[in-house]
Protein backbone atom coordinates (compact mmCIF):
# COMPACT_ATOMS: atom_id res chain seq x y z
CA UNK A 1 0.00 0.00 0.00
CA UNK A 2 1.10 3.55 -0.54
CA UNK A 3 -0.15 6.42 0.68
CA UNK A 4 -0.43 9.68 -2.49
CA UNK A 5 0.06 13.15 -0.86
CA UNK A 6 -3.69 13.78 -0.79
CA UNK A 7 -4.11 11.17 1.77
CA UNK A 8 -5.50 9.12 -1.04
CA UNK A 9 -4.43 5.05 -0.78
CA UNK A 10 -3.52 2.62 -3.44
CA UNK A 11 -2.12 -0.70 -3.63
CA UNK A 12 1.35 -1.08 -5.57
CA UNK A 13 -0.63 -2.36 -8.73
CA UNK A 14 -1.89 1.06 -8.24
CA UNK A 15 -5.71 0.14 -8.09
CA UNK A 16 -7.38 2.04 -5.10
CA UNK A 17 -8.08 1.14 -1.70
CA UNK A 18 -9.29 3.66 1.24
CA UNK A 19 -9.16 0.67 3.55
CA UNK A 20 -6.53 0.42 6.17
CA UNK A 21 -4.03 -2.36 5.48
CA UNK A 22 -3.75 -5.86 7.91
CA UNK A 23 -0.02 -5.34 8.09
CA UNK A 24 -0.91 -1.66 9.89
CA UNK A 25 -3.39 -3.48 12.35
CA UNK A 26 -0.76 -6.14 12.99
CA UNK A 27 1.76 -3.61 14.38
CA UNK A 28 -1.09 -1.64 16.07
CA UNK A 29 -2.15 -4.35 17.49
CA UNK A 30 1.39 -5.72 19.14
CA UNK A 31 1.96 -2.44 20.57
CA UNK A 32 -1.39 -2.52 22.59
CA UNK A 33 -0.77 -2.40 26.40
CA UNK A 34 -0.78 -5.76 28.21
CA UNK A 35 -3.59 -6.69 30.06
CA UNK A 36 -5.28 -9.39 31.27
CA UNK A 37 -7.81 -8.72 28.23
CA UNK A 38 -5.25 -8.00 25.79
CA UNK A 39 -2.81 -10.77 26.72
CA UNK A 40 -6.00 -13.49 26.46
CA UNK A 41 -5.77 -15.68 23.16
CA UNK A 42 -8.99 -14.46 22.05
CA UNK A 43 -8.22 -10.96 21.64
CA UNK A 44 -5.30 -11.62 18.74
CA UNK A 45 -6.35 -10.88 15.85
CA UNK A 46 -7.27 -13.88 13.30
CA UNK A 47 -4.87 -14.01 10.57
CA UNK A 48 -1.81 -12.98 13.01
CA UNK A 49 -2.62 -15.85 15.37
CA UNK A 50 -0.52 -19.42 14.81
CA UNK A 51 -2.58 -21.15 17.35
CA UNK A 52 -5.93 -20.47 15.69
CA UNK A 53 -4.81 -20.61 12.25
CA UNK A 54 -2.94 -24.52 13.14
CA UNK A 55 -5.94 -25.61 14.71
CA UNK A 56 -8.14 -28.86 12.92
CA UNK A 57 -11.06 -26.61 11.99
CA UNK A 58 -8.82 -24.47 10.25
CA UNK A 59 -7.48 -27.46 7.68
CA UNK A 60 -9.78 -26.07 4.38
CA UNK A 61 -8.07 -22.74 5.23
CA UNK A 62 -4.15 -24.08 5.36
CA UNK A 63 -4.80 -26.20 2.06
CA UNK A 64 -5.56 -23.13 0.53
CA UNK A 65 -3.13 -20.69 1.68
CA UNK A 66 -0.11 -23.81 0.46
CA UNK A 67 -1.63 -22.97 -2.79
CA UNK A 68 -2.07 -19.77 -2.93
CA UNK A 69 1.28 -18.65 -1.35
CA UNK A 70 3.53 -20.65 -4.21
CA UNK A 71 1.09 -19.94 -6.97
CA UNK A 72 1.29 -16.16 -6.18
CA UNK A 73 4.71 -15.67 -5.91
CA UNK A 74 5.40 -17.64 -9.07
CA UNK A 75 3.20 -15.14 -11.11
CA UNK A 76 4.82 -12.43 -9.73
CA UNK A 77 8.36 -13.50 -10.85
CA UNK A 78 6.73 -14.40 -14.11
CA UNK A 79 7.37 -18.44 -14.52
CA UNK A 80 5.39 -19.65 -16.69
CA UNK A 81 6.44 -23.22 -17.32
CA UNK A 82 8.74 -25.70 -15.54
CA UNK A 83 10.53 -29.14 -15.98
CA UNK A 84 10.14 -31.41 -13.32
CA UNK A 85 13.07 -33.56 -12.01
CA UNK A 86 11.98 -36.13 -9.34
CA UNK A 87 14.50 -38.54 -8.23
CA UNK A 88 16.64 -40.27 -5.09
CA UNK A 89 17.65 -37.99 -2.38
CA UNK A 90 20.14 -41.03 -1.14
CA UNK A 91 22.05 -40.80 -4.70
CA UNK A 92 25.38 -39.55 -3.84
CA UNK A 93 27.42 -36.65 -5.71
CA UNK A 94 30.50 -38.88 -7.76
CA UNK A 95 33.30 -39.20 -5.41
CA UNK A 96 30.68 -38.01 -2.12
CA UNK A 97 29.78 -40.67 0.40
CA UNK A 98 26.64 -43.13 0.18
CA UNK A 99 25.47 -41.58 3.09
CA UNK A 100 22.28 -43.82 3.16
CA UNK A 101 23.52 -46.71 2.66
CA UNK A 102 22.98 -49.59 5.49
CA UNK A 103 25.41 -52.25 3.75
CA UNK A 104 28.03 -52.62 1.68
CA UNK A 105 25.62 -54.02 -0.97
CA UNK A 106 23.41 -50.54 -0.79
CA UNK A 107 26.60 -48.67 -0.57
CA UNK A 108 28.21 -50.11 -4.01
CA UNK A 109 24.44 -49.30 -5.78
CA UNK A 110 24.39 -46.02 -4.28
CA UNK A 111 27.96 -44.93 -5.17
CA UNK A 112 27.50 -46.64 -8.85
CA UNK A 113 24.36 -44.38 -8.99
CA UNK A 114 26.28 -41.46 -8.41
CA UNK A 115 26.52 -41.57 -12.42
CA UNK A 116 22.68 -40.05 -12.39
CA UNK A 117 23.49 -37.23 -10.34
CA UNK A 118 25.79 -36.30 -13.05
CA UNK A 119 23.01 -36.25 -15.85
CA UNK A 120 20.37 -34.76 -14.05
CA UNK A 121 23.01 -31.76 -13.31
CA UNK A 122 23.59 -31.95 -17.28
CA UNK A 123 20.16 -32.15 -17.92
CA UNK A 124 19.26 -29.25 -15.55
CA UNK A 125 21.83 -27.32 -17.43
CA UNK A 126 20.50 -27.87 -20.75
CA UNK A 127 16.74 -27.35 -19.54
CA UNK A 128 18.32 -23.57 -18.03
CA UNK A 129 20.00 -22.88 -21.30
CA UNK A 130 16.75 -22.96 -23.28
CA UNK A 131 15.16 -21.11 -20.87
CA UNK A 132 17.54 -18.35 -20.87
CA UNK A 133 16.04 -17.60 -24.70
CA UNK A 134 12.74 -16.46 -22.70
CA UNK A 135 14.72 -14.85 -19.98
CA UNK A 136 14.22 -18.03 -17.79
CA UNK A 137 10.49 -17.79 -17.90
CA UNK A 138 9.58 -21.39 -19.31
CA UNK A 139 11.61 -24.33 -19.01
CA UNK A 140 12.29 -23.30 -15.31
CA UNK A 141 14.14 -26.21 -13.44
CA UNK A 142 11.98 -27.38 -10.21
CA UNK A 143 13.15 -30.00 -8.21
CA UNK A 144 12.19 -31.85 -4.21
CA UNK A 145 14.45 -29.18 -3.18
CA UNK A 146 16.50 -31.64 -0.98
CA UNK A 147 20.02 -33.64 -1.59
CA UNK A 148 20.59 -36.26 -4.30
CA UNK A 149 18.92 -35.52 -7.60
CA UNK A 150 17.30 -32.84 -6.49
CA UNK A 151 20.31 -30.73 -5.45
CA UNK A 152 21.62 -32.51 -8.95
CA UNK A 153 18.76 -30.38 -10.59
CA UNK A 154 19.35 -27.15 -8.83
CA UNK A 155 23.27 -26.93 -9.15
CA UNK A 156 22.73 -27.39 -12.74
CA UNK A 157 21.00 -24.68 -12.99
CA UNK A 158 22.81 -22.74 -10.57
CA UNK A 159 26.09 -23.49 -12.87
CA UNK A 160 25.05 -21.58 -15.60
CA UNK A 161 23.32 -18.61 -13.80
CA UNK A 162 19.66 -19.62 -14.17
CA UNK A 163 16.96 -19.75 -11.36
CA UNK A 164 15.63 -22.75 -9.99
CA UNK A 165 12.42 -23.85 -7.70
CA UNK A 166 12.65 -25.87 -4.68
CA UNK A 167 9.43 -27.82 -3.43
CA UNK A 168 10.38 -28.87 0.10
CA UNK A 169 7.99 -30.76 2.63
CA UNK A 170 8.65 -31.01 6.33
CA UNK A 171 9.97 -34.41 7.12
CA UNK A 172 11.24 -35.97 10.76
CA UNK A 173 14.29 -36.41 8.96
CA UNK A 174 14.41 -33.39 6.33
CA UNK A 175 17.69 -30.82 6.47
CA UNK A 176 17.65 -27.48 5.52
CA UNK A 177 17.14 -27.22 1.58
CA UNK A 178 19.84 -27.47 -0.74
CA UNK A 179 21.90 -24.88 -1.13
CA UNK A 180 21.98 -24.72 -5.02
CA UNK A 181 18.13 -23.95 -5.34
CA UNK A 182 17.09 -20.10 -5.64
CA UNK A 183 16.63 -18.60 -2.59
CA UNK A 184 13.26 -16.39 -3.55
CA UNK A 185 11.75 -19.83 -5.35
CA UNK A 186 12.24 -22.14 -2.05
CA UNK A 187 9.32 -23.18 -0.63
CA UNK A 188 8.15 -25.02 1.99
CA UNK A 189 5.02 -27.41 2.36
CA UNK A 190 3.15 -29.49 5.07
CA UNK A 191 0.83 -31.09 2.25
CA UNK A 192 1.90 -33.73 0.06
CA UNK A 193 -1.00 -32.79 -1.98
CA UNK A 194 -0.77 -29.28 -2.34
CA UNK A 195 3.09 -30.09 -3.05
CA UNK A 196 2.39 -32.25 -5.77
CA UNK A 197 -0.08 -30.07 -7.40
CA UNK A 198 2.70 -27.45 -7.48
CA UNK A 199 5.27 -29.72 -9.22
CA UNK A 200 2.54 -30.08 -11.86
CA UNK A 201 0.68 -26.98 -12.74
CA UNK A 202 3.38 -25.60 -15.18
CA UNK A 203 5.00 -29.06 -16.23
CA UNK A 204 5.55 -29.23 -20.00
CA UNK A 205 7.79 -32.02 -19.35
CA UNK A 206 8.63 -34.53 -15.98
CA UNK A 207 11.79 -36.72 -15.54
CA UNK A 208 11.96 -39.71 -13.06
CA UNK A 209 15.56 -40.49 -12.30
CA UNK A 210 16.08 -43.96 -10.11
CA UNK A 211 14.77 -43.65 -6.27
CA UNK A 212 12.73 -45.09 -4.06
CA UNK A 213 8.97 -44.59 -2.31
CA UNK A 214 8.43 -40.84 -2.61
CA UNK A 215 9.48 -41.21 -6.40
CA UNK A 216 7.40 -43.96 -7.37
CA UNK A 217 4.68 -42.11 -5.88
CA UNK A 218 5.74 -39.09 -8.03
CA UNK A 219 5.95 -41.09 -11.25
CA UNK A 220 2.77 -43.13 -11.24
CA UNK A 221 0.86 -40.00 -9.18
CA UNK A 222 1.39 -37.93 -13.08
CA UNK A 223 0.96 -41.65 -14.83
CA UNK A 224 -2.14 -42.00 -13.41
CA UNK A 225 -3.29 -38.12 -14.10
CA UNK A 226 -2.10 -38.65 -18.20
CA UNK A 227 -3.68 -42.12 -18.10
CA UNK A 228 -7.43 -40.87 -17.24
CA UNK A 229 -6.74 -37.89 -19.17
CA UNK A 230 -6.70 -35.63 -16.11
CA UNK A 231 -3.36 -33.64 -17.67
CA UNK A 232 -2.75 -33.39 -20.86
CA UNK A 233 0.33 -35.19 -22.22
CA UNK A 234 3.74 -34.83 -21.72
CA UNK A 235 6.92 -36.10 -22.17
CA UNK A 236 7.31 -38.55 -19.03
CA UNK A 237 10.95 -39.61 -19.38
CA UNK A 238 12.68 -42.39 -16.70
CA UNK A 239 16.26 -42.72 -16.39
CA UNK A 240 17.97 -46.22 -16.55
CA UNK A 241 15.48 -48.14 -18.59
CA UNK A 242 17.68 -51.01 -16.69
CA UNK A 243 16.70 -49.71 -13.26
CA UNK A 244 12.84 -49.17 -13.89
CA UNK A 245 12.82 -52.68 -15.57
CA UNK A 246 14.34 -54.63 -12.77
CA UNK A 247 11.62 -52.87 -10.31
CA UNK A 248 8.62 -52.47 -12.51
CA UNK A 249 7.41 -55.33 -14.46
CA UNK A 250 5.36 -53.01 -17.22
CA UNK A 251 5.04 -55.85 -19.62
CA UNK A 252 3.30 -57.57 -17.37
CA UNK A 253 0.23 -55.43 -16.38
CA UNK A 254 -0.20 -54.75 -20.05
CA UNK A 255 0.05 -58.51 -20.43
CA UNK A 256 -2.72 -58.96 -17.58
CA UNK A 257 -4.84 -56.49 -18.34
CA UNK A 258 -4.82 -54.33 -15.64
CA UNK A 259 -3.50 -51.29 -17.92
CA UNK A 260 -4.06 -51.35 -22.18
CA UNK A 261 -1.01 -52.13 -23.82
CA UNK A 262 -1.02 -48.30 -25.20
CA UNK A 263 -0.22 -47.61 -21.78
CA UNK A 264 3.18 -48.29 -22.06
CA UNK A 265 3.05 -45.32 -24.42
CA UNK A 266 2.94 -42.87 -22.09
CA UNK A 267 6.57 -42.69 -20.98
CA UNK A 268 10.12 -43.08 -22.50
CA UNK A 269 12.99 -43.76 -21.66
CA UNK A 270 16.64 -42.18 -21.38
CA UNK A 271 20.19 -42.71 -20.41
CA UNK A 272 21.92 -39.64 -20.66
CA UNK A 273 21.13 -35.81 -20.24
CA UNK A 274 20.71 -35.17 -24.23
CA UNK A 275 18.66 -38.35 -24.70
CA UNK A 276 15.88 -36.92 -22.26
CA UNK A 277 16.33 -32.68 -23.76
CA UNK A 278 15.87 -34.80 -27.69
CA UNK A 279 12.85 -36.41 -26.07
CA UNK A 280 11.44 -32.57 -24.83
CA UNK A 281 12.92 -30.47 -27.82
CA UNK A 282 10.89 -33.20 -30.44
CA UNK A 283 7.48 -33.12 -28.86
CA UNK A 284 7.26 -29.39 -28.78
CA UNK A 285 9.76 -28.58 -31.73
CA UNK A 286 11.96 -26.37 -30.17
CA UNK A 287 14.76 -26.57 -32.37
CA UNK A 288 12.57 -24.45 -35.05
CA UNK A 289 12.25 -21.60 -32.21
CA UNK A 290 14.24 -18.62 -31.24
CA UNK A 291 12.33 -19.16 -27.81
CA UNK A 292 9.53 -20.93 -26.10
Amino acid sequence: MVKTKNGRHRKTDGSWDPLKDSSTDRQSAAGVPPTPQSLSPSYRLAYADDEFLCREELRPVRLQLELLKTEMILTEKQIKSTVVMFGGARIPAPGQDAWAARNDIQRANLEKASIYYEQARKFARLCSEYSALSAHREYVVVTGGGPGVMEAGNRGAEEVGAPSIGLNIVLPHEQAPNPYVTPELSFNFHYFAIRKMHFLMRAKAITIFPGGFGTLDEFFETLTLIQTKRMAPVPLILFSEAFWRDIINFDALAAFGTIAPEDLELFQFAETAEDAWKIIADFYDLETQTAP
